[in-house]
């Protein structure tokens, strides 16, 4: 069996910036463990598997993501790549792709200037006292923090741009909490507000750029600031720059992709 691939950088107008997500075209499911298979093969934060949804009027193909050891239950990149594959190998007749997944319904733009605008859920996020094993790992993360319990995420707030850069927190500390991620996130200097995201409990030490947490950072920043537009940076090695806008009980996240390599993988 020959199942088509694609590699595509995600969020960024640059070859070998922004985020590299596999990307796999399939006509049926295959099995679990299978689909863990290759995206721990592939060794990137994520891989994104499709099928054609003939049943439903509501979407066209089903997503699911896998790292390279667990399957999540939301991914902005590798769902900007899926759309980007859509759209330039199926030469896709309509400007926005739909796709139903473990988070409800999502949907990518494909808007003029070729930018990918994803249309993801406003996360909602609870104050806790941040974890023993986050202060571990960092101890200079603030006594307070947030909870997202819709992507299993902590969030902590740096007090500056310079903090959050600096940051180097303890990986094999952070990997304790599983499959529960830690975004670290501030005001920006030259952007409306950065973050960075670390996932070690599930194969990502550090994500270049993770459009998913974005889905909790733009609410949380219209909160503090009373905006709802904004420019947002993840300062990673790679890094990108994002375009975040709340919508109500939506957040529009948007940006560019650039295709990197396509094949085939041989299946038994």
């Amino acid at each position: 069996m020959q199942i088509p691939i694609y590699q595509i950088d995600a969020f960024t107008n640059t070859l070998f910036g922004g985020n590299p997500a596999a990307v796999m075209p399939l006509e049926r499911w295959l099995p679990d463990e299978v689909l863990q298979a290759i995206a721990a093969e592939n060794n990137l934060s994520e891989t994104a598997f499709f099928v054609p949804t003939h049943e439903r009027e509501d979407a066209d193909f089903h997503i699911r993501w896998f790292t390279p050891t667990a399957e999540v239950p939301l991914c902005g990149h590798a769902t900007q790549a899926a759309a980007w594959v859509v759209f330039n190998k199926y030469e896709w007749p309509h400007v926005k792709v739909r796709f139903q997944s473990k988070s409800g319904l999502l949907s990518v733009l494909r808007r003029p200037d070729d930018s990918l605008e994803l249309d993801f859920p406003n996360l909602a996020y609870e104050p806790c006292s941040t974890p023993e094993l986050i202060k571990a790992a960092m101890p200079e993360a603030p006594d307070n923090a947030f909870f997202v319990p819709n992507d299993t995420n902590y969030m902590v707030v740096l007090d500056s741009e310079n903090a959050v850069g600096a940051a180097a927190p303890d990986l094999q500390s952070l990997s304790l909490l599983g499959n529960q991620g830690l975004i670290i996130t501030a005001k920006g200097d030259q952007c409306d507000f950065v973050s960075r995201y670390f996932a070690p409990g599930v194969g990502i030490d550090e994500d270049p750029v993770t459009g998913s947490i974005h889905s909790v950072l733009t609410p949380y920043w219209a909160q503090q600031t009373g905006n709802s537009s904004f420019t947002a940076r993840q300062l990673s090695k790679r890094g990108c720059d994002l375009h975040c806008e709340l919508r109500g009980d939506r957040v529009a996240i948007s940006g560019h992709a650039v295709f990197f390599m396509e094949g085939s993988v041989q299946l038994p």
